[in-house]
Formats: C-alpha cells, sequence, structure tokens
C-alpha cells in the first residue's frame, strides 16, 4: 500500500471507531453505574470497573482463593458470567457454601488504577481484614513473614475496564424513545442488538454528548447495513434491488386503542415496500414480511420537516433552546406512508439525516419501479360503460372500452391540469385539449381510487424526474454505488 492509501485507511477505521465514558440504566434494578463504551466499525462493547490481580498470582485466576483471601463479590449483573459462577455450575450435584455480607466494601476494591495493595505488615480496617485474613495470605493472629522476594509473591491489584457486553452492529438498532411510547429519553438512548442484546440504557451529561454518540453509531449501522445490501443487490436482477433499509418506530394512530409504539424494519425493494416485525437475514425471510405494498400506488409524506440538518438540531441543543417536552410527540422526525383510503402507517426515526434518506430513497424506488413496469391499467366506468384507464410512462392516460379496446381518448401527462374526488370511488380529470385549449372533464369511477390516485401521482412524478438532468445523474450514481 501507497502512503496515500495508509492515510485514507487511518481516516476510516478513526470515522467508525470511538471511546468514551457514560452512565448505564439498568431497567430492572433501576440502578445507573459508570460504563466505558468502546466503539468500532461492526461491534459496540461495553466496559465495566473491576479489580484483576496484575501480580504474585496466575493474572488467569482472579477471585481470591488463590490468594487465601474469600471471593469478594461487589455487584451482580443480569446475565454476568464470572470465576464463581463458572465454579459453582460445574462442581457437581451437591455445593456447600459459606457467605458473608461485608457491609464495608474491602479496601482494594476501592484503590485507585494501578495502585498496589497494603504489603503485609500494614494493617487495613475493612470487614475483610478484620476477619483475620489479608491480601499476602497472613492471617491477624500470625507475625507476617519477610519472604526474600516479596514483589514475586505479594499481590497487587489494578482497577481496570473489562469487557461486559458486545453488541454486532450489524441490523442493529438505536432508539431514543421509552418502551411502548411515542416519548423521546433525555440525553440517553438503547442501543439493541439483531439477537435482542441490549445495551439497557445509556445515559450522557449533555444533549450534545448523546446525539455525538448516536450519530456515531447510527453511521456504523447505517454503513454496514449498506454493504449487507449491495451484498445482496449482486446476486439479484435489476428488477429485484435493495434501495434502502432500516428500523423505524411505528406510531399508533390517533383513533388506535391497540398498543402503543413498536419497533418495524422497512425494506424499498424491487416493486414492494416490505414492513417486517425484525429484519430478513435469508433468502426465505423476505416472504414472511408482515405486509406488502406495491410502490407506484402508495404515497410518502414528511411531517412537519422544519429542519433539515442534524447540525441545526445540535446548535439548538447547544444553546438550550430544545427542551425535550417540544419533542416528545417526535413530529419533526415522522413520515407516513399513505396506502388506502383513511389508512396510512406513521413511522418515526431518530434523526432529520434519517428523514431526508427515506424521502429520497422512496423517490428513486418509484422513479425504478414506474420506468420498469411503463404503464398501468385500471378498470373503470363510467356513464354505465365499462372502460380500462392505462397510466403510460411514455404517452400519458389513454381510456378505452373494456371489450372493444378501441380508444376513446388520449391526453398526454402536460395536460392534466387538475383534479377533484369524493374520496370514496369518482374522480374527475380535467384535461387542456391540444389544439383548442379548452378544459375537457373526464368523470371516472374506480373500486379502488385510492391507488389509483396514488399511481397517477406516481408516473407524474417520475415523469417530470426524468426531464430533471440534476436527478437522472444523482440516480445514475446512486444506482452504481448500491451495486
Amino acid at each position: 500500500l501507497g502512503t496515500e492509501d495508509i492515510i485514507n485507511a487511518a481516516k476510516q477505521m478513526a470515522k467508525h471507531t470511538k471511546a468514551g465514558i457514560a452512565l448505564l440504566y439498568n431497567k430492572e434494578t433501576s440502578n445507573t453505574s459508570d460504563v466505558r463504551l468502546k466503539l468500532t466499525k461492526e461491534v459496540l462493547t461495553i466496559q465495566k470497573l473491576d479489580v484483576v490481580c496484575t501480580r504474585g498470582g496466575d493474572p488467569q485466576l482472579n477471585g481470591g482463593a488463590e490468594h487465601k483471601v474469600p471471593v469478594v463479590i461487589s455487584k451482580m449483573f443480569k446475565d454476568q458470567v464470572g470465576k464463581a459462577v463458572h465454579l459453582l455450575r460445574t462442581a457437581g450435584e451437591e455445593v456447600t457454601i459459606t457467605v458473608r455480607y461485608l457491609r464495608e466494601v474491602p479496601s482494594f476494591l476501592k484503590l485507585p488504577l494501578g495502585s498496589p495493595v497494603p504489603s503485609a505488615d500494614q494493617r487495613v480496617s475493612s470487614p475483610l481484614f478484620d476477619s483475620g485474613l489479608h491480601l499476602n495470605g497472613n492471617s491477624s493472629n500470625t507475625a507476617p513473614s519477610s519472604p526474600s522476594k516479596p514483589s514475586a509473591i505479594e499481590p497487587k491489584y489494578e482497577k481496570r475496564w473489562l469487557d461486559a457486553v458486545s453488541l454486532p452492529l450489524l441490523m442493529a438498532r438505536v432508539s431514543k424513545y421509552k418502551a411502548v411510547t411515542a416519548k423521546l429519553r433525555s440525553n440517553s438512548f438503547e442501543v439493541c442488538a439483531l439477537d435482542g442484546t441490549s445495551t439497557n440504557i445509556l445515559q450522557f451529561c449533555t444533549a450534545a454528548e448523546s446525539i455525538d454518540w448516536l450519530q456515531a453509531i447510527s453511521t456504523n449501522i447505517s454503513d454496514l447495513t449498506l454493504e449487507n445490501m449491495k451484498m445482496i443487490n449482486r446476486y439479484c436482477s435489476p428488477d429485484d434491488q435493495i434501495v434502502h433499509m432500516a428500523w423505524v418506530c411505528e406510531n399508533p394512530q390517533a383513533n388506535d386503542a391497540g398498543p402503543s409504539s413498536t419497533f418495524k424494519f422497512l425494506a424499498l425493494r424491487g416493486p414492494s415496500l416490505y414492513i417486517f416485525r425484525s429484519p430478513p437475514v435469508s433468502g426465505t425471510d423476505w416472504g414472511q414480511a408482515e405486509t406488502m405494498y406495491t410502490l407506484y400506488e402508495v404515497l410518502l409524506k414528511v411531517h412537519k420537516l422544519c429542519v433539515t440538518e442534524d447540525c441545526w438540531i445540535q446548535a439548538k441543543f447547544y444553546l438550550g433552546l430544545q427542551q425535550d417536552e417540544d419533542l416528545q410527540d417526535g413530529e419533526p422526525f415522522c413520515f407516513s406512508i399513505l396506502v388506502g383510503h383513511g389508512q396510512s402507517h406513521t413511522f418515526s426515526v431518530e434523526m432529520t439525516s434519517d428523514l431526508a434518506v427515506w424521502e429520497k430513497s422512496f423517490q428513486r424506488a418509484v422513479f425504478m419501479e414506474v420506468q420498469r413496469v411503463g404503464s398501468k391499467t385500471y378498470m373503470c366506468s363510467s356513464q354505465s360503460k365499462v372502460l380500462c384507464l392505462t397510466i403510460d410512462f411514455g404517452s400519458g392516460f389513454t381510456c378505452s372500452e373494456s371489450s372493444s379496446k378501441s380508444i376513446l381518448w388520449r391526453y398526454k401527462f402536460s395536460q392534466l391540469k387538475g383534479s377533484s374526488d369524493d374520496g370514496k370511488t369518482r374522480v374527475k380529470l380535467l384535461f387542456k385539449n391540444a389544439e383548442n385549449k379548452q378544459i375537457e372533464t373526464k368523470e371516472l369511477e374506480f373500486s379502488n381510487l385510492t391507488a389509483v390516485l396514488h399511481c397517477i401521482s406516481s408516473f407524474m412524478a417520475a415523469k417530470v424526474a426524468s426531464v430533471d438532468p440534476v436527478f437522472v445523474k444523482c440516480q445514475s450514481i446512486s444506482g452504481k454505488y448500491m451495486s
């Protein structure tokens, strides 16, 4: 590798790595503890402070027995695996243990990092030493000996950060939202891995620090998802490419009396929008979607996007202008998928940049699908006659008789000047006659009016986009990037 390659590789590594201190809130015990976070491209590791023996015994055996002191347990965590737990699990069918509660924390557990433990001739006032046990193995009733090589046998303890939980970031999700609610946590969030492993709640001193970590972790998750998408797309046909997929939080409708917010995994792939309860890992998982919608028959609506950059949100947090209660409904971070008359899904995302990605990805996915299908025909009726309305990407609107296929009228997309509907089955389309410049009204009735209106909107948007050289260039670049 050349110097420039090495520098670029180092920059990429620095982009994906991060370390720092946070508070870990345990939802089961309602307690908090200091933890150290280590972020790499693929894993988020949570480290907890513990005391280890670094000299005077086998460093691999840090439990107390090898130094003739008891096993001291300062705190227990769910699913924690340690030496004492391992011994109990492998000890056989019957085990006898003696447990003593120490009201005062042993002094050697209070040592700062790198400090040696007290020597044999130093008395330490703590229940551990009052019980007649010293760290060097001498009892309080026996005079300390003077070994020829005290540095070789006297144990030395140090406080160190030890790995407690490691979460793979592929298909993981990050959320500021409180469980089964649409309310945001203040300066905190939770990270959940694909297998359900969770960090519990990570808390930070400031909103800026919380956002910084949130963005760093989210970026690594997005990069891993993109790599996974590119790998899948290599083995898929051009008509079945994944454009975007990610976790979202589905918010309940105003008239929905069911459960509150739930996490869903959305994917834009080929002709469909997929909604999953959990990410698809294998090929067969794609057939297990909770819901599927035809892309050009749904509309995406962004809710009250009053800010477009996360840096502006960060600035507001820095200045104290954005309070938690102002964000509780999550409106600046929401978008809806309109799928039918009175039917929709509303989703929340973590950052406004996520909104921008979903909006651009949806536009691109619909554009690609409209170009692929070329045209769509719907059955309709007018004045008791059964008709067919064809929406064609190249020619526009064509209405013909269902039986004879004879064409009754035809207009380009540019000739559509307006429309109105009754919200049920009927729609009026207003076209401008190319010759006499008069407005002509065509009234049609559909059994699936909402799907037809969404399809018209999708085809017209794709038509407008196709004559925009900037948009076409972006789609070309995005297509190469995705594959």
